[in-house]
């Protein structure tokens, strides 16, 4: 089930909506993991075994860690039985077919025969969920977070609907204290409505639009120059507004129920460097990142060039968190490659001394180019539209049929469009903090539109649900 779609918006949450407000207090976490269950199980039930296996393996694990007369060996084993689970689980699922393609290619490289490769479907949103439960644990055994009481508690954190299939990464101790008491509120209530109207909006409205642009570039076989920069500016958007919106839609929904979710993005297309931007585009896996591998590795408390190595492997498993390719293993060593070159020189970047406004503009155009092999389907493509970004390739017969669609006028005023409200840095976590009667009437409007544009097109799930 996808936000965005007519069922999700006109059944299932007007009817968990009222069924949890309607329930006594003490019943509401566990109605709301098993309708999240039922909500993760709508693709395909059996995907919520994987879930349940985490979260019970992780609670013991917490228990066991937490006991009274706990050893020091028996909380370490009981942290290496849940890493060993979630990472297992994560590894199997998503890697296992990466692994075994890499292999066979070895394989006949010196000249044997392959084997058949096993498919395995790849849950939605496992990526995600074994995160937050490995934080749990982690945070249990360094003392950081007191471990759950009741199972169904902890239930509904690892498998809370709004925010389980494509983040943000909420921590136990973000929410600890909300899984028992939460405040309910009109005001509260309006602005996760409101948020979740404009994060909606952002993905028919702007997100789906310029991603028809972006296909249609990444798709031909030798784009022009000005097709290629239209078609990565065009994903550029795309993946923003995709993802910011699905954050939006998550925050809203989790204060529609009382919760309070960490801030996912702040005006990302701002930043005047590589390093600003990973503080703006998806906060909770950079600080995921920061504080549960780049930290205990050493950070840059082991000279700098530890901190150098740390910085690119924590980048490298960035990009592979992010999908089993070698086109994410070479965006992330791409922004290891920048962060590392960035702290060489004070964290700032080597255009540091320029106005900002053309740092921001240099960032922008860095960032444009690790989308490509982000967008690319394979390391080929990749090169390819680099190739043909920067003049370097021959354009192919079709290029000026690929132009009349690319750069249509409709297709460049959508980009356009997109690139002011960037440009105006209006962030919707900031507009719905005080809640207006002009502004719900604002959000009603927009809501009409985008349910209406929605009808109309066709089924498109959000990007980061691949991951």
């Amino acid at each position: 089930m996808v936000f965005t779609s007519h069922i999700f918006i006109f059944y299932f949450l007007p009817t968990v909506l009222l069924t949890y407000y309607a329930l006594p207090y003490r019943l509401r976490n566990l109605f709301l993991t098993f309708a999240s269950y039922f909500f993760y199980g709508w693709w395909k039930p059996w995907f919520v075994t994987l879930m349940m296996t985490s979260t019970l393996v992780d609670y013991v694990a917490a228990r066991v860690m937490s006991a009274e007369g706990a050893t020091p060996k028996r909380r370490k084993l009981a942290l290496i039985a849940s890493m060993v689970t979630n990472l297992g689980l994560l590894c199997v699922f998503k890697y296992a077919m990466f692994t075994q393609a890499n292999i066979n290619w070895l394989i006949q490289v010196f000249g044997g025969e392959g084997f058949g490769m096993l498919q395995i479907t790849l849950p939605i949103g496992i990526s995600f969920y074994t995160f937050q439960t490995m934080s749990y644990t982690i945070d249990v055994y360094r003392g950081t977070a007191r471990p759950v009481k009741r199972l169904s508690d902890f239930s509904c954190f690892v498998a809370l609907f709004p925010q389980l299939i494509a983040g943000p990464i909420v921590r136990y101790n973000t929410v600890a204290v909300q899984l028992y008491e939460r405040t309910h509120t009109m005001q509260r209530f309006a602005s996760g409505v409101s948020l979740f109207i404009i994060g909606f909006a952002k993905k028919i409205l702007l997100a789906n639009p310029v991603g028809n642009i972006a296909d249609a570039a990444f798709g031909a076989e030798s784009p022009t120059a000005l097709v290629a920069w239209v078609g990565v500016a065009a994903y550029a958007f795309q993946i923003y507004f995709d993802f910011s919106g699905y954050s939006d839609m998550a925050v809203g929904l989790g204060r529609m129920f009382g919760f309070e979710f960490i801030k996912n993005f702040n005006d990302p297309y701002h930043a005047d460097s590589i390093t600003d931007f990973w503080r703006r585009w998806h906060i909770s896996l950079s600080t995921f990142l920061r504080d549960y591998l780049y930290i205990p590795l050493g950070g840059n408390r082991l000279g700098r060039r530890r901190t150098y190595i740390n910085l690119a492997l924590v980048m490298l498993l960035g990009g592979l968190w992010h999908g089993a390719h070698w086109q994410f293993i070479v965006w992330g060593a791409f922004h290891g490659l920048l962060l590392t070159s960035e702290r060489l020189l004070g964290k700032t970047s080597f255009y540091g001394v320029m106005p900002h406004p053309v740092r921001v503009g240099l960032t922008f155009v860095l960032i444009l180019i690790s989308w490509v092999p982000f967008r690319a389907d394979n390391l080929s493509i990749a090169v390819n539209y680099l190739g043909a970004m920067f003049g370097l390739s021959t354009p192919a017969a079709a290029a000026p049929l690929l132009g009349g669609e690319v750069l249509s006028i409709n297709s460049l005023a959508m980009v356009t469009i997109c690139g002011l409200i960037v440009a105006l840095g209006t962030q919707a976590w900031d507009f719905v903090q005080n809640i207006t009667w002009g502004k719900v009437l604002l959000s009603l409007g927009l809501f009409v539109i985008a349910v209406a544009a929605m009808f109309a097109q066709a089924y498109n799930p959000f990007l980061y649900f691949q991951f």
